[in-house]
């Protein structure tokens, strides 16, 4: 089965499919062991600064020999892909699925680009999600939240044409959430009423949710409830691993073997793709 069969098969049972980030061996191991163990399947994504450090073909090689070896549901995705040459270069390394993150264009542009990779993709197999709206924040512990306002969110005709016009599967929705989590644990305000809207325009397409670090698992039911899909989480995975190898550092201070200093850090990380996992009801989706 390909992403988008999952996607529909979610889409149909009212779960969602998780993309979880990696740029380390460690993170992608603990992925693959909450896989494994809750028998999900889910979205490996590398967005354009991730994919440069592990390297594009080097990221396609290690989710094969993954998906090869154990036979998992595993398909990688490039996140926040921001111009149609580096999106090529993904798709022909092998990635299963793009985002083109379109959202510093102007709408007409952004259109006309995402109808180019679009087209490209299509030829090879590959998913294309866009996005309208950019989401807000960065992936990483912020002092504070930033405030979207209603221009900020997708507006559903818009949406409407977009996917109409670009032929994309997938739609990168902004209905209040944000990039990273705030110093307070302060959830974001999900728009309930505008992510009706837009599942009212877009009801033959996949919508993704961005920003899922941050937002309460009563919200992330609603929102499943409502039609999204596809979740995306990346900071959570950051911080528990940079704070779960800063204890094994502290507590093995003479320790210098990589291999005995990580096993710690990959159980840690792999216990909140577990949760998110039975968060979003994908496990025993295979």
């Amino acid at each position: 089965m390909k992403i988008k069969d999952y996607l529909q098969k979610a889409k149909k049972g009212n779960w969602a499919v998780g993309q979880f980030n990696f740029s380390t061996l460690e993170q992608l191991k603990a992925i693959i062991q909450a896989v494994e163990k809750l028998n999900s399947p889910v979205i490996l994504g590398t967005s354009e600064g991730e994919s440069r450090f592990v390297g594009l073909k080097q990221a396609v090689t290690l989710v094969d020999s993954y998906r090869q070896d154990k036979n998992l549901a595993l398909f990688l995705n490039l996140d926040h892909g921001k111009s149609f040459d580096y999106i090529e270069k993904a798709i022909d390394a092998g990635y299963d699925g793009v985002h083109f993150d379109g959202s510093g264009f102007d709408f007409e542009e952004n259109i006309r680009t995402s109808k180019k990779i679009v087209e490209y993709a299509h030829k090879k197999g590959v998913l294309v999600e866009g996005e309208i709206n950019p989401i807000l924040g960065t992936s990483r512990v912020l002092e504070k939240i930033p405030e979207a306002s209603q221009k900020d969110l997708t507006d559903p005709k818009q949406a409407f044409r977009f996917i109409r016009e670009t032929k994309v599967d997938s739609l990168a929705v902004n209905i209040g959430s944000f990039h990273g989590i705030e110093t307070t644990g302060k959830s974001p305000v999900i728009d309930f009423n505008r992510l009706k809207e837009i599942k009212g325009q877009t009801s033959d397409k996949f919508l993704v949710l961005h920003g899922g670090s941050g937002i309460a698992d009563k919200d992330i039911k609603e929102v499943i409830a409502q039609g999204i899909v596809k979740i995306n989480v990346n900071t959570e995975l950051r911080i528990a691993y940079t704070n779960a190898l800063k204890q094994v550092l502290k507590n093995k201070p003479l320790e210098t073997t990589p291999y005995k200093l990580m096993p710690e850090v990959v159980s840690i990380v792999s216990k909140i793709v577990e949760a998110k996992i039975k968060l979003f009801g994908s496990d025993n989706k295979t």
